[in-house]
């Protein structure tokens, strides 16, 4: 069978450039080895941790009712009904995607698609052909290459999500966003979780000022996180709990616990495409791509995940949107040099640009706004005081380059901060906007002052 373009793996890269190649009159063949369409976002990440994350969210809330008035609260917490509401979103997601696939006549083949060559690609006995093909095979959880790393006790986050009960305590091991998202959530649904961080700090890639709050807050919440350990050994002892061993500031320290969760990242799925077979440069570290998203095999193009350039499904859609371009001659003003992040802890974190650290490595004289969330009005009325702005600008032209949020709704107010830099504007026209009185948004106006 020949279509025009062949898409390999339908998570958010895979089936929103299929919908668009569609759109714009492409014959489109899509492949999912693992049956169900919308990749790990939709099916392990993503979509049903954000779902426990509003649970725990809700809990939070039911925790702290005497402020709001609601004395002598009785309830109960079902974790089934937790975990059946998170399946039943997933399921009409699922549902949702594979609807629009329809209507848009995309062949969609539930196998997995290696390569005969670099315009063949065989998936359940058959062989198909395309004029181009785009690689969207996403990723697959790392593990840290450490003694018991591979018992069965050792959880990743698909096998978090899917447990059946809330464990009376849990160890993670890695304080990146995967890991400080099942901490805060599970706190919050009564387990005592100890976070093992090898760097300096949780969430590296986020400025230092934002990580240091946010440890500080879920601290206080009784999340137990150890920074600058290095987790040696894992071991699974007579009475069932599992013992992580590890090494800070020279010492060798042990926690036990009833669960732990392995989240030290993800890696390019590249494992059983036979790339060789079409020439495809590739490695552990992923797939190699120019700015159009073209691998060093003309008319093979990888996105999302599996070229490892940044690991964020709303990245894998708009690489998507740029080979579709490349493949058509198209130009666009796509800059993935602004991408906004968010992390669902609660309190949530949001960010977008250049962090302050990053630009005094690159020698950029910079100018830092902040302001407080104990200061808005809207923030201190939903009872959500704690929160940091911070903005960071070029002393030059005064253009803002960087934003930083800790606080109730950071990763939406990271995105209008991502809108504002897109559109280039500086303190001085930001300073030109009326911001809606009483809104959260109005901390981004304080961080102007």
């Amino acid at each position: 069978m020949h279509s025009d373009l062949i898409i390999i793996g339908a998570g958010p890269g895979g089936y929103e450039t299929a919908l668009a190649a569609a759109r714009r009159g492409m014959s489109v063949t899509l492949f999912e080895g693992r049956g169900d369409l919308g990749g790990t976002c939709l099916n392990e990440g993503c979509i049903p941790t954000k779902c426990l994350c509003r649970n725990a969210e809700y809990i939070d809330n039911l925790k702290e009712g005497e402020v709001f008035g609601a004395e002598e609260l009785t309830w109960k917490f079902d974790f089934a009904k937790v975990q059946a509401r998170k399946d039943a979103i997933v399921a009409q997601l699922r549902a949702g995607i594979e609807q629009l696939m329809k209507m848009a006549k995309v062949n969609v083949v539930r196998e997995y698609a290696s390569f005969k060559d670099a315009k063949t690609v065989v998936a359940g006995g058959e062989e198909f052909t395309a004029d181009n093909i785009i690689i969207a095979s996403g990723s697959v959880p790392r593990s840290l290459p450490i003694p018991g790393h591979d018992l069965d006790c050792v959880m990743d986050s698909t096998d978090l999500l899917n447990i059946k009960e809330v464990p009376e305590n849990l160890t993670v091991i890695g304080g990146g966003v995967i890991g400080m998202e099942f901490a805060s959530v599970f706190a919050s649904f009564g387990a005592q979780v100890t976070v093992i961080e090898f760097m300096k700090q949780i969430l590296p890639p986020f400025d230092s000022d934002i990580a240091k709050r946010l440890k500080q807050s879920l601290s206080k919440k009784g999340i137990k996180i150890i920074t600058s350990a290095a987790a040696k050994e894992i071991s699974r002892l007579e009475n069932g709990r599992v013992a992580v061993s590890y090494e800070t500031k020279g010492k060798t320290e042990t926690v036990e616990s009833e669960a732990l969760l392995m989240a030290v990242g993800r890696a390019p799925r590249v494992d059983g495409l036979n790339l060789e077979n079409a020439g495809v440069d590739y490695s552990p570290k992923g797939i190699p791509v120019d700015d159009f998203m073209r691998t060093n095999v003309p008319g093979i193009y990888a996105i999302g995940d599996v070229n490892a350039r940044m690991m964020l499904a709303h990245v894998a859609t708009f690489q998507g949107e740029r080979a579709l371009n490349a493949i058509q001659g198209r130009e666009d003003q796509i800059n993935f040099n602004l991408v906004p992040s968010a992390v669902f802890t609660r309190p949530e974190c949001g960010m977008v640009g250049m962090t302050e650290e990053q630009c005094k490595a690159s020698g950029i004289e910079i100018k830092v706004g902040q302001s407080f969330f104990r200061a808005n009005g809207k923030s201190l009325a939903m009872g959500e005081s704690e929160g940091l702005v911070k903005l960071i600008f070029r002393a030059d032209d005064g253009k803002l380059i960087g934003a930083h949020i800790m606080g109730i709704e950071a990763a939406d107010l990271a995105q209008q901060c991502c809108d504002m830099m897109n559109a280039g504007m500086t303190r001085e026209s930001m300073e030109q906007i009326i911001f809606s009185h009483p809104s959260v948004s109005e901390v981004l106006m304080a961080a102007l002052k």
